[in-house]
């Protein structure tokens, strides 16, 4: 466990790729020495103050634990982690047992269960515990895998098949389809150093890479995946969803049925004199609402504590919307900002909210109104036993299709077609250091994306992307009009740095820097 407590306490630090790379590897086993005892100085200086402003500007409420066997959540992660690997990426179970969804089911608790065992016919993946108890996961098609309650084998609500409203890929040239040019790359791009950056990406076999994509000015200019993995290979995603539930918060914010700066309609919230009345949307798209939970990206996390809430919105198999939005408040909103995901889950309840205010159908809203108007034909956006979406981190999507979204915020919101789909100051929302955040000295995160705020990555530092447990990565660089892509197996998270900072460097000389920047 020496390096599950290492990386948790490097989560502590300002830097940006400390912070994610610490966030991927919580719930990993031991792989890593410790560092040298003389670099923890400045890790311990940083953290105690962050914790000692945090005690300083806290409310007087008190934290809930989880209800539950932390060994059964680890089951309910472990079942569903397993089932979407199967039944959506195609992997083999004693595969997928060893290398993918770590972060809910992390990989030295699966020790202490029964082996996954998959069912084909009824599409389910279960785990057995110690004591008996079985925990299972069943695919439902386009809701991908949700598990069930403990002691249920039924849903709280009807799956509902969701396919794209587009013709086939291989019909329509990129980026509506596949089809890519065969004229030679656009001028100014160096063919060899851009092939250099995709073989770095690939040059560790040990850091698992899946998939690796670059566009430039939105066009595909270097591609390669992993074996057994194609163009349309849906793959683990991770907190790369957190950037999803801002998207689909933006297409509504366009369509007028929200504002950044309005009070967050929760509904559990309307009582008279609820502090959380001032929780604005713009605070939970920052990561700043102030809700009190336990998260293992906090400071003071204790990973011999109790079960994390921040893990239960993805495995307690219950109602994830109204978790989240019955957790009281620990700080003011918009003062201290704790990566959380009460806040992701709460715009998704937003979303669901906001989608049938408009009396459309939630569970197809983000395809109609999103996917289709991009090109995108993988994503498989998981829900709760209830049927609502969590995609903080519950997602699968293909590196052609997390490009395709990466070039809808290089376009401004704009979509391949023509049409504006978010607001025309949204993707300056994102990409803007939330103030809290900045106030925390630590310079790294935006409206549900991150920013390469502190210059951690060998990019300028007003890029910005979307991050996921386990090495996933969605690099938007408008300074070089790039879009860079990289998705790997979660085994292989502790060492996909040093591969995409050399790629990364390479595509930085590989193409012209934007005229418009300074």
């Amino acid at each position: 466990m020496k390096h599950t407590i290492t990386l948790v306490a490097a989560l502590r630090l300002t830097p940006l790729a400390t912070l994610v790379a610490a966030l991927g590897a919580a719930s990993m086993a031991a792989q890593e020495p410790a560092p040298a005892p003389a670099a923890a100085a400045p890790v311990d200086a940083a953290r105690e103050k962050l914790i000692a402003r945090g005690k300083s500007l806290e409310l007087p409420t008190t934290h809930e634990l989880v209800p539950g066997d932390p060994l059964s959540h680890h089951a309910s992660g472990f079942a569903k982690t397993m089932c979407s690997a199967v039944f959506i990426t195609g992997y083999d179970i004693a595969f997928a047992a060893e290398h993918v969804g770590y972060f809910t089911a992390p990989y030295e608790a699966r020790a202490k269960m029964g082996k996954p065992v998959v069912d084909k016919v009824k599409k389910t993946v279960s785990v057995s515990l110690p004591n008996g108890t079985v925990r299972t996961a069943v695919y439902t098609g386009s809701q991908g895998c949700i598990t069930y309650a403990e002691g249920s084998d039924k849903l709280n609500f009807t799956p509902k098949t969701v396919k794209p409203n587009l013709p086939p890929a291989d019909s329509e040239d990129w980026p509506m389809g596949d089809r890519l040019p065969a004229t030679p790359l656009p001028e100014g791009v160096a063919e060899a150093k851009v092939k250099a950056a995709v073989e770095s990406a690939f040059s560790l076999p040990e850091a698992e890479t899946t998939a690796f994509v670059v566009t430039y000015k939105g066009r595909i200019i270097g591609e390669r995946y992993g074996e057994g993995i194609t163009k349309s290979t849906p793959l683990e995603s991770w907190s790369m969803g957190k950037s999803v539930s801002s998207t689909i918060m933006g297409t509504l914010i366009h369509k007028g049925v929200y504002t950044l700066e309005q009070p967050a309609p929760i509904p559990e919230w309307q009582t008279a004199g609820d502090p959380r009345q001032a929780i604005k949307i713009q605070d939970l798209l920052r990561m700043s609402s102030g809700l009190r939970i336990i998260s293992n990206a906090d400071p003071d996390y204790d990973p011999k504590g109790p079960y994390p809430d921040h893990m239960y919105l993805y495995t307690g198999a219950g109602n994830a919307f109204k978790y989240a939005a019955t957790r009281p408040q620990q700080w003011p909103p918009n003062t201290v900002g704790r990566y959380r995901n009460t806040d992701p889950v709460l715009i998704n309840y937003l979303n669901r909210l906001g989608a049938e205010k408009l009396k459309e159908d939630y569970l197809s809203y983000p395809q109609r109104n999103l996917w289709d108007k991009i090109g995108v034909r993988t994503m498989v956006m998981e829900t709760d036993s209830f049927g609502n979406f969590l995609t903080q981190g519950y997602e699968f999507m293909s590196g052609r299709d997390w490009a395709r979204l990466g070039n809808l915020y290089l376009n401004d919101g704009v979509t391949p077609g023509g049409e504006r789909i978010l607001p025309d100051y949204y993707n300056d929302f994102v990409s803007t250091l939330a103030p809290a955040w900045v106030a925390d000295g630590r310079p790294v995160y935006g409206g549900l994306f991150w920013i390469n705020g502190d210059g951690a990555w060998p990019i300028p530092k007003e890029s910005y992307g979307m991050m996921g447990a386990g090495g996933q990565f969605v690099w938007i660089i408008p300074s070089h009009d790039l879009v860079v892509v990289r998705m790997g197996n979660y085994k292989g998270q502790p060492r996909v740095r040093p591969t995409l900072d050399k790629a990364l460097e390479f595509l930085m000389t590989a193409v012209p820097k934007h005229p418009r920047t300074s």
